[in-house]
């Protein structure tokens, strides 16, 4: 007999999780579908060698919306995260820079490369921070569903508004940030490379671009929008890597009633007469709800789940243009000691340690990373930035030892990585031993995870950790695509709960908490569906 449920839910990733536990939380029988055998989507703890444990694709926090956190009493299920002592360290050739710490320390550390620079930052701090507002407060509301009529233009009204009071230096900045490319927005703030160059980096994180890609500033923006235990903009370590947040999630959604199947990977979602009526598994059995929650991107969902027959000839169309591929290669290892920094010598653990350090020497060395990654398949000097978790969480790994997550930058998603992954991964450790001499050979042990382990471990179509890439005509509304940006998907009883919606990617919760509310609100549609 096919079991019945109120909602089920493709994946069981971090918006998956929050998405469950609000339709439970409103009374209905909710199932969360997990294809691996852990619960957490990307965002997990795994042991990759024996005695070594990190968070095996998301590394680090920021993002998730605080709402999210204390509705879902996340800290009484063990939620705890450890603010960076300074944000990030940079190694150039012959010098070194570290952003944040206490208040003056980054405009310090600017002066030593341009006394102009070290005046303009707290003004380009401010200036970013109001435009970051606008996303905190977009983050949580539903787009308006471009061509629905006069409720959405009340809609596109009520979010506009904020912007539309905004003074006419904010309205620039913003304007500046969602159509430049990042080197020309920091050309406008700074002189010296060092200090653009320690803000760039944010604008290719998990962005298949240069620097000097029209667009690439909103990706730098996106990066900044967040808090770590109320402080704004701040990034942290959650004790016991990432997947400490997915399983508290999991306990607060099991707590809420919502039954969890692990190893139930989906394989088609079921349509009749252009409703959902359930899913059914790879096992074959069947389940059915009027309801189904999409965690997993739209290039998944719709070229893969949902037959194209159940679609229009324009929304099939686009969904098959769908841009995804992040041009991310994501590598943990286990080091047996901490990197000696040939800028800044020492193997005893020390602040820029516990940061994300980053080796991005420059803009042009960004931009050429991406040149390199179109005509060649990858960076011959990739974009790398390294976190060592155990200096803050030493559950992690041996006394002694440590392990690193290595975030890496640009890689052609489309190139055979089945052929190439080894090599690339021996590039990657040569290119940090380039600037701490002993890191190759302080290695144990090696975790891989070129742009097609992502997409056949985690779903993730073209190894995009965003679920589609986050540019201008990929956002808000047009998340994944005009017309269905509030979650809803063109399937009565379909809807969309995961990154591939706005507001995008990252670890925030906003997916899954806007798609539960679209469909809570929708109650009386489904009261309708379940009775047709």
């Amino acid at each position: 007999m096919t079991k019945t449920y109120d909602a089920l839910i493709i994946g069981g990733g971090h918006n998956g999780l929050v998405c469950a536990f609000y339709l439970a939380k409103a009374g209905m029988r909710v199932r969360v579908l997990e294809r691996r055998h852990v619960v957490g989507g990307a965002a997990v703890t795994e042991e990759f060698h024996p005695g070594f444990r990190n968070s095996t694709a998301s590394y680090t926090v920021s993002l998730l919306r605080p709402k999210v956190i204390a509705d879902m009493r996340l800290a009484d299920y063990g939620y705890r995260v450890i603010e960076r002592t300074i944000s990030n360290f940079f190694p150039f050739a012959d010098t070194y820079l570290k952003l944040g710490g206490a208040p003056g320390r980054t405009e310090a550390e600017f002066a030593r490369f341009s006394k102009k620079d070290a005046e303009a930052y707290p003004l380009y701090d401010a200036a970013l921070e109001k435009v970051a507002q606008v996303l905190r407060d977009l983050a949580l509301q539903v787009p308006p569903n471009v061509g629905g009529g006069l409720s959405a233009l009340v809609a596109a009204a009520r979010q506009g508004w904020p912007m539309a009071q905004m003074d006419l230096s904010t309205q620039r900045d913003l304007l500046d940030i969602f159509t430049k490319s990042a080197r020309d927005f920091l050309d406008g703030w700074f002189e010296d490379d060092h200090v653009k160059s320690a803000f760039a980096f944010d604008a290719v994180v998990g962005n298949y671009a240069g620097v000097s890609t029209p667009g690439s500033a909103y990706v730098l923006l996106h990066h900044v929008f967040g808090e770590v235990n109320g402080k704004l903009g701040a990034w942290g370590h959650s004790v016991g890597g990432m997947g400490a947040i997915t399983q508290a999630m999991a306990r607060a959604c099991e707590d809420a009633g919502v039954e969890i199947s692990l190893e139930s990977p989906v394989s088609r979602v079921l349509v009749d007469g252009g409703k959902a009526r359930g899913v059914k598994l790879e096992s074959g059995e069947e389940l059915a709800a009027p309801i189904v929650a999409a965690n997993v991107g739209p290039a998944l969902l719709y070229r893969q789940m949902v037959d194209s027959t159940d679609l229009d000839a324009d929304f099939n169309r686009r969904m098959k243009s769908y841009k995804t591929g992040s041009g991310t290669f994501r590598m943990n290892v286990a080091l047996s000691e901490l990197p000696d920094f040939t800028v800044l010598p020492g193997k005893a653990q020390a602040e820029h340690h516990t940061a994300g350090i980053i080796i991005a020497p420059g803009m042009d060395y960004m931009d050429q990373a991406f040149i390199d990654a179109q005509q060649h398949g990858w960076s011959k000097k990739p974009i790398v930035e390294i976190k060592i978790p155990s200096t803050v969480d030493d559950s992690l790994a041996p006394g002694g030892c440590h392990v690193a997550s290595l975030f890496c930058q640009q890689f052609d998603p489309t190139l055979d990585w089945d052929q190439h992954r080894e090599e690339v991964a021996d590039l990657i450790i040569d290119t940090v031993t380039d600037h701490a001499p002993n890191f190759k050979n302080a290695v144990i042990a090696r975790q891989i995870h070129s742009p097609l382990d992502l997409e056949h471990k985690f779903g993730l179509i073209g190894g995009d950790i965003f679920h589609g890439t986050m540019g201008i005509d990929q956002l808000w509304a047009a998340r994944p695509v005009l017309g269905h940006g509030d979650y809803r998907s063109p399937i009565k009883g379909l809807y969309m709960c995961g990154s591939g919606t706005h507001p995008g990617g990252g670890v925030t919760g906003a997916p899954g908490h806007n798609a539960a509310h679209v469909i809570l609100g929708d109650r009386p549609l489904i009261r309708k569906i379940l009775r047709s």
